[in-house]
């Protein structure tokens, strides 16, 4: 009997994780690329607005960029109508990011736990906000590793996403097949 049972809990052990794997073959279509006219409305969306960001650097001698921001304005010009490119996800989500970047930072330094912890943080606080916005889960990586400090959360951060949210709403509906934001 205790032989049965045994072989029945193997058997419960390996229906567990051949059903686990599975799930990791996919088995959807991959979506369709995106058209001619979406694909430049984003380049020249991105080009934009990382060209301004810089131009503002180079004058003010002040950062006004950030690597995350270019992956917030693919967001913004490709899948402008995402939930995750919404302007309360923009900015809030980078608001978040930068805020736990800057505390761990602050009282932690620079350290495989403070990095590990702040995006961590970032991505709880995030979801539980409902500001997700994936670009903004580099930014603890960029301040920690970076050094930066409390400015740091006002430029670039807030300023480079208002920004990209302005030029979202001037680009995106200058298309008549596009509404942004979808909500605030």
């Amino acid at each position: 009997m205790a032989d049965f049972v045994r072989l029945q809990e193997k058997d419960v052990k390996n229906h567990r994780l051949k059903s686990y794997l599975a799930k990791m073959s996919g088995g959807g279509h991959a979506p369709s690329r995106t058209n001619f006219a979406d694909a430049l409305t984003g380049a020249a969306g991105g080009l934009l607005c990382i060209f301004v960001l810089l131009c503002l650097t180079n004058y003010t001698g002040t950062p006004w960029l950030m690597a995350s921001l270019g992956g917030s304005c693919v967001l913004v010009f490709v899948v402008w109508n995402a939930p995750l490119s919404q302007p309360r996800n923009i900015i809030g989500g980078h608001m978040i990011s930068a805020f736990i970047g800057v505390a761990m930072y602050s009282l932690l330094g620079s350290s495989v736990i403070s990095i590990s912890l702040a995006v961590g943080l970032t991505i709880f606080c995030m979801a539980l906000a409902g500001v997700i916005h994936p670009p903004a889960g580099a930014n603890p990586i960029i301040i920690i590793l970076g050094g930066y400090g409390w400015s740091y959360l006002i430029m670039p951060v807030f300023i480079g996403a208002v920004i990209i949210v302005i030029f979202g709403l001037l680009i995106n509906n200058l298309r008549q097949t596009r509404k942004y934001p979808q909500f605030w």
